[in-house]
Order: C-alpha cells, then structure tokens, then sequence
C-alpha cells in the first residue's frame, strides 16, 4: 500500500509563477505587473523580470481583487486602505 505524503509550503515561500497566479486569483498578468510596479504586491524576483509569489501574496492578491472588482475601487484606493491595515 502507498504512503500519502502531505505536502507543506511555508505560506512566505516565494514559489508561484506569475501565470499560475494569474488563474489562481483570477487577474490577468498585466494587472499583476501593474500592482507590482505601484507597490501594492511585492513578489521575490529571479533576475530581472520572473517574479514569484508566495500563499500571502496570494491572499492580499484576493483581497485586491475584491475590492477592485465588487467595490470598484481604483490603485490609489487600494493602497490606501491596504497601508492602513498594516497600521492596525
């Protein structure tokens, strides 16, 4: 009979590509870049231009998508009410 093995990733584990979390959170990689570009989403850089992202990031990226979406608040907004949580 074969073993099951439960796979941990540390939720700060910077390990999913950009077009994974595409799908993932349902943005295109645009926004993504977008979001990276103004500070709202910081994903770890291999070189230049791959970004990875790790279960947090994906987390606020959720959030982010929420408020974008079902609230239609725009960047500005979003940073703001993101940099007042972290107040909290």
């Amino acid at each position: 009979m074969k073993e099951k093995f439960a796979v941990h990733i540390d939720p700060n584990e910077p390990v999913y590509v950009i077009s994974v979390v595409s799908r993932i959170v349902h943005m295109p990689a645009w926004t993504l870049r977008i979001l990276d570009r103004e500070g709202i989403i910081k994903p770890k850089r291999k070189g230049k231009k791959t970004r990875f992202y790790c279960l947090k990031d994906i987390e606020v990226l959720e959030y982010v998508h929420y408020l974008m979406e079902e609230k239609g608040i725009n960047i500005q907004g979003i940073k703001f009410i993101l940099h007042s949580k972290q107040e909290v």
